[in-house]
């Protein structure tokens, strides 16, 4: 039954009556909604059990990598077929899909839920708000405070140089083999630490017009890419790195493998920190991003939940998205995944009632978000990142130099722009 005929015979019927809600409706209409999510955002069985109790709609979750994802949604969409009744959306994807009309506006969504959620408005293409997000990950670096404490280091680095040789000091005292923790595989989490390392050597990626500016030996992004490449040659990443990705380093920290997390997802605090999933949990702390300029820096990087044009089902998708954003079932998110709440309203309880790991850590770099893209994320960013994950790869397996790679990046940049 469609939403607004469901409303109207409510409307209409005789108040003597008990009528049903719109959950007791889809309850009774034994709906299964299959939802596309990356390993980080799929939600534990004892939730999925209590939507179901709550709504009727059984949750069928797929789960793919973040980069397959893309894939089949854009294959998927070009194919004017869907690749799941709601999917995961990224930040960095909608452009591309807002341009492409692949995604449904989600009109329903209350206006109090989207004004909680400031990073919604990333997730709006021409005003449309095209999915919301469900969580609200930005960068901070994380690191192994008993590593630095066994190499006589006392507080974390305050910028890229002192990060580099607190990590050399570390490996010199047999503390960590590879202290630094990078993605070197041509994959997104590859090209977002980069992006964040050229912030915190003071560069940004454009210029208003899309001008590529990190072309220049003192550019932010080219001390960037130097950096990693040093950090490699020096023995302080993982040489295998160039076939990780970025939850694969977060394992390795997660082990006691590595000291920093040098791009730590703000949200895997409470992972890192939990005990029965963190061999670390006693020794991990979190410190703003380091800075050049001693003004700390980071972005957001926030993901979503869309309907897909094709998809159907609509109606019990929307009631997914609109459940996901209740304040308790974020707070269950974060407990179980790690998933930082986008709802300022949850994550400001969370570290009012000593909950949030690193609070005021998290709170204090929450402030300095930015965009990547002040203009907004635009349509050829998924081309522009693939030259960037892959020049960074060529560089960190010794194909290709750190000039050849940034030369790369920027011809990639002004041929997707142009097209």
């Amino acid at each position: 039954m469609k939403r607004r005929n469901f409303l109207s015979l409510m409307a209409a019927a005789n108040a003597a009556f008990i009528v049903p809600s719109l959950t007791q409706a889809l309850a009774a209409s034994g709906d299964t909604l299959t939802v596309l999510l990356p390993p980080w955002g799929t939600i534990p069985k004892q939730m999925t059990d209590r939507f179901a109790k709550e709504t009727g709609i059984t949750l069928n979750i797929q789960t793919m990598g973040w980069d397959d994802i893309r894939t089949k949604v854009v294959t998927s969409m070009v194919a004017q077929t869907a690749p799941a009744q709601a999917t995961e959306v990224d930040w960095s994807w909608v452009g591309q899909f807002g341009a492409a009309g692949w995604y449904k506006p989600l009109d329903e969504i209350s206006a109090d839920t989207v004004s909680d959620i400031p990073t919604a408005e990333i997730f709006k293409y021409d005003g449309k708000l095209l999915a919301l997000p469900y969580n609200n990950d930005f960068r901070i670096l994380i690191f192994n405070k008993a590593h630095l404490e066994k190499a006589g280091i006392k507080a974390a680095p305050k910028s890229p140089e002192e990060l580099l040789d607190q990590a050399k000091a570390i490996k010199s005292a047999g503390v960590a083999d590879y202290p630094i923790g990078l993605p070197l595989s041509a994959t997104e989490g590859t090209a977002t630490a980069w992006y964040l390392l050229t912030m915190a050597f003071g560069g940004d990626l454009f210029d208003e017009d899309f001008k590529p500016l990190f072309t220049d030996k003192d550019s932010g992004g080219y001390k960037a890419l130097q950096f990693e490449a040093d950090a490699l040659k020096a023995g302080l990443i993982d040489p295998a790195a160039t076939g990780l990705k970025d939850v694969e380093i977060q394992e390795l920290f997660k082990s006691g493998s590595v000291t920093f997390d040098v791009a730590g997802w703000a949200g895997n605090l409470a992972v890192y920190s939990d005990k029965d999933k963190s061999k670390v949990a006693g020794d991990v702390d979190a410190a703003l991003m380091p800075s050049t300029s001693g003004k700390s820096r980071t972005f957001g990087l926030p993901e979503a939940i869309g309907v897909p044009t094709s998809a159907d089902n609509h109606e019990a998708a929307v009631t997914f998205i609109e459940w996901m954003a209740k304040p308790e079932n974020e707070i269950e998110i974060y407990n179980t995944l790690g998933d930082l709440p986008p709802r300022l309203s949850v994550l400001e309880q969370l570290n009012n009632e000593g909950k949030l790991f690193a609070g005021d850590k998290l709170l204090a770099q929450a402030k300095t978000v930015e965009p990547l893209f002040k203009q907004g994320t635009p349509g050829w960013y998924p081309e522009f990142s693939s030259a960037v994950a892959s020049a960074i790869n060529q560089v960190a397996k010794g194909q290709i130099s750190v000039d050849e790679a940034v030369a790369q990046m920027a011809d990639r940049a002004e041929a997707a722009k142009n097209r």
